[in-house]
């Protein structure tokens, strides 16, 4: 065999398995992002579904403190106003900072029942408040499941060579599901009776 017909033969194989191996890094960064984007979508999706859980409980814990409390009327309406922004929110960032506002009223609502002794022995208040502490613990680990995906997200859309393809995807950096205010959301309203 001619040694130039080798060496040509030599090159072309070599070029071809190049391109397989890029091929296969963009096939595998590829696949890494879009599972990465579904991880954070469906993250998203169950803080969603808990953020709409305990709004749902809203209205049924403000008729209950009302009942007891009536005179409490600018607590009553500034957790129904949380309620209702925490509902309008369409994404992470709007989600946000409701849940700061949402924290603030909740803590205000429980502030004002410690000083109704009828209320605080309320079966369906206390039943209430558990369901709302369980709902809030849910929130809480959905959130740092979220935020763990975005985080890996963003490291990989930032991260070279995935950015490029990450462009060409039209797949950017998620926000973060957090507050102005982490230490409203630190610890979620708990009150002991």
């Amino acid at each position: 065999m001619d040694t130039g017909l080798v060496t040509t033969l030599i090159v072309i194989g070599v070029v071809v398995v190049v391109l397989v191996m890029i091929g296969i890094w963009f096939w595998s960064s590829q696949k890494s992002l879009t599972a990465l984007q579904s991880r954070v979508d469906t993250a998203w999706a169950e803080i969603a579904a808990q953020l709409h859980e305990r709004a749902e409980l809203i209205p049924t814990i403000v008729d209950t403190v009302q009942g007891h409390a009536a005179h409490e009327k600018s607590v009553l309406t500034a957790v129904t106003d949380a309620r209702a922004e925490t509902l309008s929110a369409q994404d992470a960032v709007a989600a946000s900072a409701a849940e700061g506002h949402m924290q603030k009223a909740l803590k205000s609502v429980f502030r004002v029942a410690e000083g109704y002794p009828q209320l605080q022995s309320s079966q369906s208040f206390l039943e209430l408040q558990s369901r709302l502490v369980s709902t809030e613990d849910k929130i809480q680990s959905a959130r740092r499941h979220y935020n763990g995906g975005v985080r890996e997200l963003n490291t990989k859309v930032r991260s070279f060579p995935a950015s490029t393809i990450a462009k060409r995807r039209g797949v950017g950096p998620a926000p973060f599901f957090e507050t102005a205010e982490p230490a409203a959301i630190a610890e979620p309203p708990r009150v002991q009776f």
